[in-house]
């Protein structure tokens, strides 16, 4: 996610470098053919286009609201997932004690208890990010993309995915977890499972045990909607038909310009207006198009998408917090304008 007011003018022209290149060229490549082979039938009428610009206009703009929408629901889901761990640790603290206990336990073991309880929720969270961050055929291809993953990943290095859980989990709960197809699911369970022996002993008692259930059930749904998001691309006619209108006017553009350009009573070289003018147009459909097509999948770990890792990461400080650590993690800030 890009975090400074103003997005930095050479980033977008290093973004756009090869489109910007390709359409003038080609824009001066119908100029050269006009104007050295008097290539007449190259002129095509201003009105149509100014028509097909205004549909195509219109074609991204409902595209890229559609997928305005999914990476703000995407970043609403993570801001109920940031809300409800706060939750899950009060909870945890406040609920799991000897008051309705069987057997008394000692402070200790109670403590070690809300810490499984509260690692195994950061372990989901991380898990959850992971999954997320698998790529989908219709997401945007890893060798196509490589460079700026790259610097993404130089830029906020993580751990493997292993490692990852080892910080938070039993070796056997690790490799279990490793082992399923959907982990996130599987450490939900187990804390279903935690809490119904708890529940056994006295530890909580059943109304502790509804409220946190009913809390874990709500991980279920958050989870579920982020993987709702993921696993379902915005419908593959309406973006790929929205990059074909935009070629189609790009490549019409110079056409139109030249009959604009070649008025009589214009100079002779005002013809060669159509090669900044063609470009600086391609560019702008090019641009609105790219916004939405990078807006569309908010979990690819792309420049632009939720900050989970930024996210998890302020969620296991507030928890580890509540548990009494000081020995935290540093929070996940901006770097060079972006987080992640």
């Amino acid at each position: 996610m890009y975090v400074e007011r103003i997005f930095n003018p050479i980033r977008i022209i290093g973004f756009s470098i090869k489109p910007l290149i390709i359409f003038s060229l080609y824009a001066t490549v119908i100029v050269l053919l006009y104007q050295w082979h008097h290539y007449e039938w190259l002129k095509i009428p201003w009105v149509p286009l100014t028509l097909v610009g205004i549909a195509v206009a219109f074609y991204i703009g409902f595209k890229n609201n559609s997928a305005y929408d999914r990476t703000w629901e995407a970043r609403k889901i993570w801001g109920g997932i940031v809300n409800s761990s706060r939750s899950w640790g009060a909870m945890v603290n406040g609920f799991v004690t000897n008051e309705f206990a069987n057997e008394k336990v000692s402070e200790e073991d109670l403590q070690a208890i809300r810490k499984r309880l509260m690692y195994r929720h950061i372990a989901w969270l991380y898990r959850l990010k992971r999954q997320l961050r698998v790529l989908k055929p219709w997401e945007h291809d890893a060798r196509l993309n490589k460079r700026y993953r790259k610097y993404i990943d130089d830029l906020f290095p993580t751990e493997d995915p292993e490692t990852e859980l080892r910080n938070f989990l039993a070796d056997e709960e690790v490799q279990m977890i490793l082992s399923k197809k959907n982990g996130c699911t599987q450490l939900i369970h187990k804390q279903t499972e935690e809490l119904r022996s708890l529940k056994e002993r006295g530890l909580i008692d059943d109304f502790r045990h509804m409220e946190m259930q009913s809390l874990l059930t709500e991980f279920y749904t958050l989870q579920g909607k982020c993987e709702r998001i993921k696993n379902f691309p915005l419908p593959r006619q309406y973006a790929s038909l929205s990059i074909y209108f935009v070629y189609i006017f790009i490549f019409l553009m110079p056409l139109g310009l030249l009959s604009a350009f070649s008025d009589a009573e214009l100079p002779a070289y005002m013809v060669w207006g159509v090669v900044p003018f063609s470009t600086l147009i391609g560019w702008v459909f090019w641009m609105m198009e790219g916004v939405g097509d990078y807006a569309e999948n908010p979990f690819e770990n792309l420049a632009f998408d939720t900050p989970m890792t930024s996210l998890t990461r302020t969620i296991e400080i507030d928890l580890r917090e509540m548990l009494g650590e000081t020995d935290l993690p540093e929070a996940i800030g901006p770097k060079e304008g972006f987080v992640i």
